[in-house]
């Protein structure tokens, strides 16, 4: 087993303070990748005159020195190194890239840390404050790096898999819901090959089948079945329990699904008090404010009868017009999205009004259509929640590994075959 020894950061690494130079968002001569907080994250920060910069090499960690998210530390990266972000050249007893992994691991300790009353810093003295362990064995290092480095990737090659599947979708938002699908499956033909089965509209070109109808006209003919949430003095902070009916907040509705993360209740008494705007299983939700507003999701089965809050519109809506599910894709969807943008233009708080809501307009087809676009669509978000759910396995198990490895929890054997680091 590897001997392990701690030490403070700046024995470890050679600090260098970013510089101001002149930026471009184009390349051009003399300039190299701008690493910024968005650089040392592999994103696309523009270009930096290379003259008079410091400059990084892929075996120096790169750590956001200034700003919200300081101690961000970036690895692997070629450029001009900004003025809000230090380069940390490692010396020789520690492998680069094993140092990269210690550093992601004590990133929250250093938000803790952080100085400064306006922008915040990473504490000047953090190469004295900041120890670090690491396996005296530089082959050691480099096995635990490879290993974490194996997680990432994967984590990598998911979240691209899931852009890809993201553009899927959004690609296919358009041609459901401007050319729809036949009894058979497939697609109508484009405009442009069968003008004869499209009719223009209010909203554009559609299906001739196809009905413009309001929003409010596809719900329940009740009192009540299109809704805003409570006003802020009947549902108030101290109301929140523990347990008792849930409290659905605007963060939890996603054009992905409901996803309920706020975890918060209210009593039944209060639940009673504010009947009218309860929600159950198969209403429509959507937001009244946010960026942009309107984004709308269906209430699952899988949730029990909730509360909405004040930012929130309910629909209940009539099953014998519109399947639910398709309704919350529709206004989603760009023709709804420019609706929206027009009744926010000029206004500094970007939201909609309940009449605003009702007076949206969209392309209704039948119900058979509306259930084959509907599992098209599903068929797409499953596959992107399935990657996503996997995302997060990897990411547990990453944690879980850095914890074990970085440590010396769980050592890890340097030879041609055996790793003795396994995690579960």
């Amino acid at each position: 087993m590897s001997e392990w020894i701690e030490a403070p950061l700046s024995q470890l690494v050679v600090f260098q303070k970013g510089r101001k130079v002149d930026t471009s968002a184009f390349i051009g001569e003399g300039f190299a990748a701008y690493l910024g907080a968005s650089g040392i994250e592999g994103r696309n920060d523009g270009y930096a005159a290379t003259q008079f910069a410091v400059l990084a090499k892929p075996t120096d960690i790169l750590m956001l020195w200034d700003g919200e998210r300081s101690g961000l530390v970036g690895f692997g990266k070629l450029g001009v190194v900004a003025s809000t972000v230090t380069k940390l050249t490692p010396k020789d007893q520690i492998d680069p890239q094993y140092l990269f992994f210690a550093l992601s691991d004590r990133y929250s300790w250093i938000q803790h840390r952080r100085t400064g009353t306006g922008v915040p810093h990473v504490p000047k003295d953090l190469g004295r404050i900041l120890n670090l362990r690491y396996p005296k064995g530089i082959a050691v290092q480099k096995k635990i790096a490879t290993i974490l480095s194996c997680i990432d990737t994967a984590i990598e090659k998911t979240e691209a898999l899931i852009a890809k599947y993201q553009q899927i979708k959004a690609g296919l938002m358009h041609d459901l819901f401007t050319r729809g699908v036949l009894p058979n499956g497939q697609l109508r033909p484009p405009r442009e090959q069968a003008p004869e089965l499209y009719q223009v509209t209010a909203i554009g070109w559609v299906p001739r089948e196809w009905e413009i109808v309001h929003m409010i006209e596809l719900a329940e003919d009740k009192k009540g079945s299109t809704t805003i949430g409570p006003f802020g003095s009947d549902l108030l902070a101290s109301d929140y329990q523990i347990e008792g009916v849930p409290i659905v907040f605007v963060r939890d509705i996603k054009e992905s699904g409901f996803e309920w993360n706020s975890e918060t209740y209210v009593s039944e008494k209060k639940a009673i008090q504010l009947n009218a705007h309860r929600i159950k299983a198969g209403d429509v939700l959507a937001t009244k404010m946010g960026l942009p507003p309107c984004i709308s999701c269906l209430y699952p089965k899988t949730m029990p009868n909730a509360v909405m809050t004040a930012d929130i519109i309910r629909l209940s809506p009539d099953r014998n017009k519109v399947a639910a599910n398709w309704l919350a894709s529709a206004i989603n969807q760009d023709r709804v999205k420019r609706q929206v943008a027009g009744i926010t233009a000029g206004v500094t708080r970007l939201k909609v009004t309940l009449a605003d809501f009702r007076g949206i307009k969209v392309a209704k087809p039948e119900l058979w259509e509306q259930e084959l676009i509907s599992q098209r669509l599903e068929a797409v978000q499953t596959m992107i929640d399935t990657e996503n759910a996997r995302v997060a396995l990897l990411c547990n198990q990453k944690l879980g590994l850095m914890q074990d490895l970085l440590t010396g929890k769980v050592p890890v054997k340097i030879d041609d075959v055996a790793i003795e680091a396994t995690h579960g």
